[in-house]
Formats: structure tokens, sequence, C-alpha cells
């Protein structure tokens, strides 16, 4: 017989499910009232009429983005590090993971190696001291500052080692009985299978890539090297400082005008995540739990 659910129960459930409709609406404000800057005009964004709709609708600022060298070499430099550090973390993941995936019979050091990685993973090292090993290594103003330091985000490989672990061990043991290398069965067996939780951590490394500013300020000294997320940073930087110094009628409409030319410059900052991301985020639940209950 089907269990109906008392009314205070609905009730609760429908409160729940209205509460985050309004704060998933709220995330969405700060986003539309920058698109709506963007798509307004110099003199709406002066008188303060712009909320979270365009005002004296105009693509000017997104036209203006075509002719802005600075701001499409950083975006060139963020996809190059996208794909760099992507790449390297994705490969670093799977060999990391593969390894420690080992019964201890195969791979009698792993505990220890385990523990190392995972006292890294708790305990990173002290800015200063990381700073200074960067710079000695001469990775200093290059894209490879960007993206070494972090080649193995330890704990994408222990989501993937968990995942490998996890995997009926019949089909290792039938491998191996049919002479495959460990090469090969990483290739074929393993990665294969691991697809979902392979594209998880993937995302997570894109995303963190694509959204960290801190490390191009410290790591980078050439303007034509910052990747696009330091680069806005130091425009809503600028911004701030300059609004907070007493501006004659000129100055105002000026920095008016530069305010939804930066807006446009969030905006196509933020659309490739924006993109990437929800085409993606069906793999999380996925990737995360497959294999993580035995039978």
């Amino acid at each position: 017989m089907k269990k109906y659910k008392s009314w205070k129960s609905r009730l609760f459930d429908a409160v729940v499910v209205l509460l985050l409709i309004i704060l998933g609406l709220s995330c969405l404000v700060p986003l539309l009232h920058v698109l709506a800057l963007s798509l307004s005009s110099k003199n709406a964004a002066i008188s303060g009429k712009v909320y979270l709709w365009p005002e004296e609708l105009t693509f000017t600022p997104y036209k203006m983005l075509i002719t802005d060298n600075r701001y499409l070499r950083a975006l060139a430099v963020s996809f190059e590090r996208v794909f760099l550090g992507g790449s390297i973390n994705l490969v670093m993941t799977v060999i990391t993971a593969f390894v420690m995936s080992q019964e201890e019979k195969d791979f009698p050091a792993r505990k220890y190696y385990m523990w190392i990685l995972l006292f890294a993973m708790l305990f990173g090292a002290n800015m200063v001291p990381w700073y200074f090993m960067i710079k000695a290594t001469g990775l200093m103003n290059t894209i490879w500052a960007l993206v070494i330091p972090g080649a193995l985000p330890i704990y994408n490989a222990v989501l993937v080692m968990n995942f490998f672990r996890n995997l009926p061990k019949e089909i290792k043991e039938s491998a191996l009985l049919d002479g495959v290398n460990p090469v090969q069965m990483l290739v074929r067996i393993y990665l294969p299978l691991s697809l979902p939780a392979l594209a998880t951590v993937t995302v997570f490394s894109v995303v963190g890539h694509w959204n960290d500013f801190f490390n191009g300020m410290l790591l980078i000294n050439s303007p034509q090297k910052v990747p696009l997320q330091t680069y806005i940073q130091s425009l809503t930087i600028n911004t701030m400082e300059t609004s907070n110094t007493s501006l004659t009628p000129e100055e105002l409409a000026a920095l008016s005008s530069l305010k939804t030319f930066n807006a446009a410059k969030i905006i196509v900052a933020a659309l490739p995540i924006v993109i990437f991301y929800p085409f993606m985020q069906k793999f999380f639940v996925s990737g995360l739990t497959l294999g993580s209950v035995k039978e």
C-alpha cells in the first residue's frame, strides 16, 4: 500500500524547495547585474539606473573587447594554462592512482607512500618556501610556474585511486592470465572503465586553473603573461581605488564608461566555465559514487 505523507511533511518539503529556489536565484543576482551593466550605455551607468535589466541597450563594450589586445592576450594565456595544467594533472593523477591502487603484495611500500601523500595533502608547504622553491627552479614569470607546482592534485589522485580499487578484481586477474602488462592494463582496462571518475577530476582541474588568480599575482611579473582572472582582479582593484578618490564630472563619466567595459570583460571571462560546467556536472555523482559500494 502506498504511504502518503502527512500535511506537515509536505509543507516542510515545500518550504525547503522554496528556500532553495530563493537561494539559487540570489546567487544569480550579481551575475545578472554585471550582465545588465555590460549591455547598458555609459549614461545609464552614470545615473545608476542599471539593476537587473539593461538600460539603453548597447553592445559597444563587447565590440571594444575585439580591439583590447591585453584582454585577448590574457584570455589566450588562460586557455593555454587550462590545456597544459589540465593535461598534466590528468596524467599525473592517473599514474599515481594506478600505482597506489595496487595490493600490498604487488607494491609492498604502498602504505608508506600513501602516508606521504596524505600528509602532503593535509599539511601543505608554507607560502614563503613554496615561493622561493619556484623561484630557485627558474619557473618564475613563465606559464610553467602556473602548472608545474600543482602538477599532482593529491585529492583527485585519492578519488581515482579509490575508484580503481573498487573495480572488480576478476577483471585484473583475467588480464594477468592473458599476459597483459601493467601499462596495457591501465590503458586498455582501467581507463575505459573509469571515464566518469576521470571526467570528474578533469572538471576539478579545469575549473581550478581557470578561476585561479592568486598564483598569477605572485608568480607572473610581466603584464603580457598574466592569466585572465589575474587581469580581471587587477581591474577590480583599480576601479575600487579610483572610486575612493574625489573625481571631476569628466573623470566620473570616463570611469562609468570603463565600468561597463569591465563588466563585459567579466561576462566573457565567465562564459567558458558557465558553458562547460553544466555539461560535465552529470559526471559528478556517478564519478564519485561508482564502485564505492561492494557487493
